[in-house]
């Protein structure tokens, strides 16, 4: 599930709470760090049992049609495609899936029913989504198509603010985790449309990637105070007052890495942060992380304090 991206992040942001708070408690750190972790995988459960609960929804507005005592020429011929789509029927009759869902509390439920019957509504503008339903064909292969569609519509879910706000509410470590979620949503709508059967994700995408974390974390905790060191015997005419803390955060989780993973290029570790820092803190930061960083960690590979191994693991 996760990448080694979105890992870094993860990091960042326990890091930096951690020196906000003027907390050096390793263990609570690495527990929060494994909890954020495990909650992008609910995330991931959640937004895509939105699937099961879009079509559930478009079923029973079917129902509230053919109870009604006169309804029109299109609620007595309902067109029950969408209501009875196969991406939405695999995922409600895989009992992994429901039980997952079900045991961590990822299931749309009444209070979450307005933005299912407004996004159901808002789906009904589309024209893909007219495309679809006027369609004479059925098969797995279109409806993989219509929901990669909608979880690849922005105003449906990335950018919508509605549902930004849910999820906030409804877990802080959410936050910013969406748009990933949501491509890797289809990434695996599109091997489903291929195989007929969608992978069942774990945390991580590589068992070496949850040793990754915590050893990130734990380098970077335990070594804060040396590394902030470094960084200000490296800045001229510094004045840590002027200087964003996200900045000094990244940088020295970037020393962190370099030192205690021998195997990760230093243009690797030097180019996350930089794209890093684009998102978590102000325009001039990527030019102050990439000069600063590199700098450093150029220093401490002659110095021997950063040792690569393998080939072209120091070459620019």
């Amino acid at each position: 599930m996760l990448n080694r991206r979105l890992i870094r992040i993860k990091v960042f942001k326990v890091l930096y709470s951690a020196v906000a708070s003027g907390s050096d408690s390793l263990t609570e750190a690495e527990k929060t760090l494994n909890y954020s972790c495990e909650k992008t995988l609910h995330l991931y459960y959640f937004i895509l049992n939105a699937a099961v609960a879009l079509a559930g929804a478009a079923q029973a507005k079917i129902d509230t049609g053919l109870k009604k005592f006169n309804p029109t020429l299109e609620e007595r011929n309902p067109n029950r495609k969408f209501a009875s789509n196969k991406v939405s029927a695999y995922l409600a009759g895989d009992p992994r899936f429901i039980k997952y869902c079900e045991d961590h509390g990822l299931t749309w439920n009444e209070d979450l029913a307005t933005f299912i019957k407004r996004t159901l509504q808002t789906l009904g503008t589309r024209d893909y989504f007219k495309e679809y339903m006027e369609s004479g064909t059925s098969s797995m292969e279109e409806d993989c198509d219509l929901f990669i569609r909608i979880f690849s519509d922005l105003e449906l879910f990335e950018d919508n603010e509605d549902l930004a706000a849910t999820l906030e509410d409804m877990s802080v470590f959410w936050t910013d985790d969406l748009g990933f979620v949501l491509a890797a949503i289809v990434r695996n709508l599109e091997i489903l449309r291929s195989k007929g059967s969608m992978p069942v994700p774990g945390v991580f995408l590589k068992d070496d990637d949850r040793e990754f974390a915590v050893e990130l974390l734990k380098a970077a905790m335990t070594g804060y105070r040396k590394y902030m060191d470094i960084v200000v015997a490296n800045t001229t005419n510094w004045d840590p007052d002027r200087v964003v803390t996200t900045d000094l955060i990244l940088i020295v989780q970037g020393i962190a890495e370099a030192v205690r993973f021998p195997n990760i290029p230093l243009k690797v570790t030097i180019n996350e942060y930089v794209e890093i820092s684009k998102y978590y803190s102000t325009g001039n930061s990527k030019v102050f992380v990439n000069g600063l960083l590199d700098r450093i960690l150029r220093k401490m590979v002659d110095t021997g304090e950063v040792v690569k191994t393998g080939r072209g693991l120091i070459e620019n």
